[in-house]
């Protein structure tokens, strides 16, 4: 099989041919050639009427370049064309979205040309999902959590029940486009990235927002206390230094809570802004401490690329996936999660939650079940800048005894705290439930969820973090046959609609990646808290708005 695939959603006009025999694995005898003509603006950051202009200019060349190396394949009889014999491919693929609207309909416009040239289907790829796909092919893995960090976009998937599910994001601002906002204020030329990761070699660490919600994260503030820092006079190499620290740091909580969610055990890096080595050895260093797998692609298939698009390309046709003309229009906002995964089987599943055990490895913390005790540590994480590290364990482990207690204090079903030590990291609670809600999930007590939710809000503070994995269910405790929150590390003090709104935000991805139903149980978790808030309505328009805020939208 012989894939041509063209890519150009923003800066990159890029075509490649994947020559693969079997598109489900991955052999030695898969082929990939790229050609790439990259967009560089002259100053400041990516100007779209420019990026088009260039994509129109480029993208002829580096297809016919592509269709060349396709027939010398073809002609040298590389896979079973007959030697030559028929149109040197087999399919066209090509990145419907996301991305900008005029470069996405050059590419379009080109694709259905050649289809049309050599009379062979069309495939409409989405571009975020290739990321990761690629990532995913060339590791083997079986079903692993996928980072996408790129220039516009950012955010954590599992594949779950035919379709891959976000299960964190960016709420403001793609990874990659945070970085050039710094460097254009500096005055430095797009790509900012590199020109972070040089200076931050010769840098100290400076302390900047760290902003992590459940899995859910925001660069807006960082950038914003990144230029007053090099305003103030704090020298630029020490600022680069602290950025990477921090946003990195920020990707591989995350990364690190998904896996803890989900069980997984593999992790695949995907997009531009993951050729940082700094970010791949934080991702890396955080899975060994976890017994988990790590991988990230060549840089060629991390930057945006042809490749990529030709390799899921070569699944989805394979699959029969592939897409009539007159239905091959580009979606600009093209969301991974509307992606129908149709050349993975519904038997896959990020999901593969371990037993129950005596000791558990979860997002940040070792828990320890002794009799009716439970012992749990913020075990110092190497990936993370000491300073930074430090802070963060005693800091939430503050928080997490007070908050545990407050909630407790406005009805809510909580562990008692038998000790805490914040200097150690470590809290000794009261042990509460039989199991994690995500093993007894029903739609009762999902509403109780979202019932305690509405408390801790009218009572001035968030949760932070209420996945599955946070909240016990049983018999054990206090209450018979109750659910618990637990868990209150990442909550913190607040009046504000929109911070109890990314709460159910939260509550809602982790569903999504941990139940096989999980628009039923989540209307369940909202419909309890409306009837139990004295201020629904207004958490409710934030969270319109939050969820209308995602960079796919």
């Amino acid at each position: 099989m012989r894939i041509l695939g063209i890519e150009g959603t923003a800066w990159a006009a890029s075509a490649a041919v994947f020559e693969t025999p079997d598109p489900a694995q991955v052999t030695d005898d898969d082929h990939v050639f790229i050609e790439t003509d990259a967009y560089a603006p002259d100053s400041g950051g990516i100007h779209p009427r420019e990026a088009a202009e260039h994509m129109g200019e480029a993208i002829p060349t580096v297809i016919e370049t592509a269709i060349e190396h396709a027939h010398e394949r073809a002609a040298a009889g590389s896979t079973n064309d007959g030697g030559g014999s028929g149109p040197p491919i087999d399919a066209v693929a090509f990145a419907r979205g996301p991305g900008l609207g005029p470069c996405l309909r050059i590419v379009a416009t080109a694709a259905r040309a050649v289809a049309q040239r050599f009379d062979v289907p069309l495939v409409g790829v989405n571009h975020m999902v290739a990321h990761l796909e690629v990532g995913r092919h060339r590791s083997g893995f079986d079903s692993p959590v996928c980072l996408n960090a790129s220039g516009a976009n950012a955010h954590i998937l599992g594949y779950r029940n035919g379709r891959y599910r976000v299960l964190g994001e960016t709420m403001d601002t793609g990874v990659g486009n945070a970085i050039d906002k710094f460097t254009r204020h500096i005055g430095w030329s797009h790509p900012g990235g590199p020109k972070v990761e040089q200076h931050a070699r010769d840098g100290e660490y400076h302390e900047l927002p760290y902003v992590v919600k459940g899995m859910d994260f925001s660069f807006s503030g960082i950038m914003s206390a990144a230029k007053q820092a090099v305003d103030s006079g704090v020298p630029v190499d020490d600022v680069c230094r602290g950025m990477e620290e921090t946003i990195f740091a920020m990707l591989t909580e995350v990364s690190e809570r998904a896996l803890s969610l989900t069980g997984a055990d593999e992790l695949v890096l995907g997009g531009g802004v993951g050729q940082n080595d700094r970010l791949q050895r934080m991702l890396g260093e955080m899975c060994e401490q976890r017994g988990a797998a790590f991988y990230a692609p060549e840089n060629r298939f991390l930057r945006d690329n042809a490749g990529m698009i030709a390799m899921l390309g070569a699944k989805m046709y394979a699959a029969g996936d592939t897409i009539a003309i007159e239905d091959s229009r580009i979606d600009s906002n093209f969301r991974p999660d509307e992606v129908a995964v149709t050349w993975r089987g519904p038997e896959e599943s990020v999901d593969s939650y371990p037993t129950d055990a005596e000791e558990v490895q979860g997002a940040e913390a070792a828990v320890r079940f002794e009799g009716d005790r439970v012992v749990k540590e913020r075990v110092p994480r190497s990936y993370r800048h000491p300073t930074l590290d430090d802070r963060l364990r005693t800091e939430r482990t503050r928080q997490e005894a007070r908050l545990t207690s407050e909630a407790r204090r406005h009805g809510v079903p909580t562990p008692l705290v038998r000790d805490v030590d914040p200097q150690e990291s470590r809290i000794v609670f009261q042990r509460v439930g039989d199991t994690d809600l995500r093993e007894g999930l029903s739609a009762d007590r999902v509403a109780d969820v979202g019932r305690w939710l509405a408390r801790i809000h009218d009572a001035g503070f968030v949760h932070g973090d209420p996945t599955t994995r946070n909240v016990r269910v049983g018999s054990r405790g206090d209450w018979p046959d109750r659910t618990f929150l637990i868990d209150f590390g990442l909550g913190y003090y607040t009046q504000e609609a929109e911070d109890h709104a990314m709460d159910l935000h939260v509550l809602a991805q982790s569903l999504a990646g941990t139940a096989d139903d999980p628009e039923t149980l989540l209307s369940a978790a909202e419909d309890a808290y409306r009837t139990e808030s004295d201020h629904a309505d207004a958490v409710f328009a934030s969270l319109d708005d939050i969820e209308g805020r995602g960079r796919y939208q």
